[in-house]
Formats: C-alpha cells, structure tokens, sequence
C-alpha cells in the first residue's frame, strides 16, 4: 500500500538536541528515527513511500538518498510547517487514487502490529495506556471507532491515538480541513470524518513509543539496542571485556581494560578507554571519545562528543561535539525517588523515570571537576566553569 510518512515538524519538545538536527534524524541504535520508521513501513507492506520533510529537510533527503530501498522512496516538501493534514496535502499530488497508509516518523512501532494495520482497509493504530488525558484518546464501540478527542479531562477510554493510519482512497479530497484551536490543520479531523462516512477499526499496538522529548529518545535506544545482535568489528583489545548483546562497528577502537555491558552500540570511529566502563543500553554515536576512568550508564552520546576522563555519565543525552572536562560528575537520581523533571518548552514536565541525568545540545563544554544535578539542561553552545555545580537549566 502506498504510504505518507510525516518527517517535516522541527521537533520543539526535543530542544535543544533539534537546534540543528531534525528530529527525524535523531539516532536510535545507529539508525535515524525516519530511516528505521521506513524500514518498519517496507517490511510490513508498504509497496511505495513519500517521505513529507520540511525543517532541516536537505539532511532527511540526504539520509534517505544514501540507501537502497526495495521499494520507491520519494521526498516532498511541507513549505510552512501548518499541521499534519497540510503535510499531507503536500503530498497528495503524488498519491494514487487509492487508499494510503500514513505514519508519524519520529515513532516506533512494532512490525507485527504494523502490518496488521496495513492488512485493514481502513483504520488507526492504538495503544492501551494508563494515563491518556496527556494524548488524542480514541471513541471505540465494538472495535469500530468512532472519533477522536484530543487530551481530554474524562477520556472515554484508554486507548490512545499511535499516528498510523490506513485512509480511504476518498480522504484525499478531505484533506483541506478547517485550522483547529492550536492554529493547525489536523489530521485528526480527516481521521473524524473517515469515522463518520466508513467503518474505522482499531487496531491494537503491542507496542509503540512516541519519541518527542529527550527520556523518550533515551527509551528508544533502549528498546532498539535489546533487539540488536551480538557484532564485534573495530580494533578490539584482548585485553577488554565485552558482555552481552554489543554492537561494535568497523574503525571503532575499543582500549585494554574496557568492560562494555550489553546491551550497548559503539559506532564507528569511536574510541572507549583505555580503563572505561560503558553500560545499559548505551549508544556511542560516530567519532565519539569515552577515556581512561570513565563510566557512561544507560546514556545517548551523539556523534564527535568526547567524554575524555574520570567522569561519569547516567542516564543522559549528549548532542553532537559536545565535551564533558575530566571529572564532571552527572546526578542521575533524586533522593526522595520521585521521578525526575525535565524543562519542556519552557514547563518542568515529569519525566516519569526515577533516573535521568542531564541533557546537553550541540557544543557544550564542561570545565574540570563540575557537578550537574538531575534534569539539567544545557542548550546548545552552553559552558560550564571548572569546579561548578549547577543546579539550573542553561
């Protein structure tokens, strides 16, 4: 079936790690998100994709450009960033008069569920959760929904909306919609008008992962890197340890006395150690640096970031060359347990995890012996001195 996979938005509940990189290409496990969301679609039935980019679009095109799909794979452009029905409607001039599957590409989803909802004729992936008033939440009698409500007080059920969709042929004429109060133009509204005039199924997702904030950039690579296998390439010492599912890549080089617990990805170009400890489903992008005396924990450290010495790193999200100073330390856990805060577009918004570290965007510099508490984030280019502590955001 062909397919419309949505990778224009900018990605502002992600900042600062979007200052520069669309959140589409964010890595999970070695992979960018829009790459891995086509992987997914391909493998469960999609015959044809258009690929809708808009916000830093020349690096999706060029990540796509760089494979080669089984099937065609084209890109459009969504001008001005109004709305998921508008991403669409850009794309509509290259469908067929057909039905046609539609995904969000910054999400996960797993391909059995996704091809069941490519089996339907028409129809919107769901997912059972326990709080949905913080998502659009589904009206389903009988199996057939019935609409949608977005983040509402009293959800009429648990079951929320996963952003894949399978429409009819005739949606394409439904796609010019009214602005909703956000000011955008939504698919949801298209979605409400196919339950209106056919019969809609649900269809139930044993998993799913929206990744629009940094601790969900962290749970994909956690749930990507536990599906890996086991490969060792690189300039691996004798003398280092490697437990578990690990993933090393052709010109890394792992050092003498580097213990890496699985599951963990270290790409190439890399350099762990020597003396370096790399643990829980940890992701060391391309030309990374993890020197002598260092702990990285459960963390995303992104490509040319450095994490030279005596340091340690939990639970955290690093963006691109960023450098940690020999023995920064990074508090990953609140001692009244509670779940750790992060700022979200200006809110300080639960993270729902009782340990997260810090998040950093693109070339920050930490001095010698600083300190960071827990959900800290330091925007891109911040600095801090040597010897600080630092408490806030920056």
């Amino acid at each position: 079936m062909q397919t419309v996979v949505l990778a224009a938005g900018e990605g502002t509940r992600m900042r600062p790690l979007t200052a520069d990189t669309p959140k589409p290409m964010l890595p999970v496990a070695g992979t960018p998100l829009v790459v891995r969301c086509l992987e997914d679609a391909i493998e469960s039935g999609a015959s044809r994709v258009v690929v809708v980019v808009g916000y830093e679009a020349e690096a999706v095109r060029t990540a796509i450009a760089e494979r080669d799909w089984p099937v065609p794979v084209e890109t459009v452009t969504q001008a001005e960033q109004r709305g998921t029905a508008d991403a669409v409607r850009a794309a509509r001039s290259e469908l067929e008069e057909a039905p046609f599957v539609v995904l969000n590409g910054d999400a996960l989803y797993d391909r059995e569920s996704l091809a069941e909802l490519y089996d339907a004729n028409a129809a919107v992936g769901s997912y059972r959760v326990e709080n949905p008033s913080s998502y659009g939440v589904l009206r389903v009698a009988d199996g057939r929904v019935e609409g949608v409500v977005e983040k509402p007080a009293d959800p009429p059920s648990n079951l929320v909306n996963t952003g894949a969709y399978v429409f009819p042929a005739a949606a394409l004429a439904w796609l010019d919609v009214d602005e909703s109060e956000r000011g955008e133009l939504e698919l949801t509204d298209v979605l409400q008008r196919a339950c209106e005039t056919t019969e809609v199924r649900s269809v139930p997702f044993d998993r799913w992962l929206d990744v629009g904030r940094p601790w969900e950039l962290l749970a994909a690579n956690e749930w990507a890197l536990a599906d890996l296998d086991r490969e060792v390439g690189g300039d691996v010492s004798d003398d280092a340890e490697l437990r578990g599912t690990v993933v090393v890549e052709n010109g890394a080089t792992i050092e003498p006395g580097v213990v890496i617990e699985g599951p963990a990805y270290v790409a190439a170009g890399s350099h762990v150690g020597p003396n370096a400890y790399v643990r829980g489903a940890t992701y060391l992008g391309p030309d990374t640096r993890v020197g002598h005396g260092v702990e990285v924990k459960n963390s995303v450290v992104m490509a040319d970031s450095a994490v030279p010495h005596l340091t340690y790193l939990g639970d955290s999200v690093l963006g691109e060359d960023v450098n940690l100073g020999a023995g920064t330390t990074v508090a990953n856990l609140r001692h009244d347990g509670e779940p750790v805060e992060l700022t979200v577009k200006g809110d300080r918004v639960s993270t729902g995890r009782r340990k997260f570290g810090i998040v950093c965007g693109d070339g920050v510099r930490t001095g010698i012996n600083c300190t960071i508490n827990v959900g800290i984030v330091l925007d891109a280019g911040a600095t801090v001195a040597p010897g600080e502590t630092v408490l806030r955001d920056r």
